[in-house]
């Protein structure tokens, strides 16, 4: 059994509502051990017999039934989420001020280079992630990553949250 993190994308934002008991359930109902939820942004923690890719497909089913359209899913390991730690290339930057954007595959080549409104957010790919460091603020920020239009972020205070939690199961 293998514990999992589920990183759903753009989920309580945007008018994306999704109550945390609605996704344990959903959890349950794709066959999955022990589910939990961490903060209300869309990330689930639990076990599973089954491959990442089963998994994946399992969660995205379910919410699918529930939203009635699709709902983006990135699911790591918890070895997979200490990795995307280990690998910040930014380390002397705020964890709160920097994301690692989770992507289905490994980031395309020059995946960085149709970047729009960059100011001075810093940008490096990674295994499966798009790392960026927003030095005045997400919010702030008006840049535009084609490349991971389909992914979703988080920042490593909550990566490094998960990523305990999953280490634990």
């Amino acid at each position: 059994m293998s514990a999992y993190v589920a990183l759903l994308r753009a989920i309580n934002v945007g008018g994306t509502s999704l109550p945390m008991p609605a996704l344990v359930q959903m959890c349950r109902a794709a066959g999955f051990e022990r589910p939990r939820t961490y903060i209300a942004s869309g990330n689930a923690l639990f076990e599973s017999r089954f491959g990442e890719p089963r998994v994946r497909e399992a969660l995205m089913r379910q919410l699918a039934d529930y939203f009635g359209k699709p709902i983006g899913v990135q699911v790591r390991t918890a070895a997979q989420l200490a990795a995307v730690l280990a690998a910040n290339p930014f380390p002397a930057s705020p964890p709160n001020r920097t994301v690692a954007i989770f992507l289905g595959a490994a980031p395309p080549a020059g995946a960085l280079a149709d970047v729009r409104g960059r100011k001075r957010e810093r940008l490096a790919c990674g295994t499966r992630e798009i790392y960026v460091h927003y030095p005045d603020g997400i919010g702030a920020s008006r840049l535009v990553i084609p490349a991971a239009a389909a992914g979703t972020a988080r920042n490593l205070n909550t990566i490094g949250a998960l990523a305990a939690l999953a280490a634990q199961r």
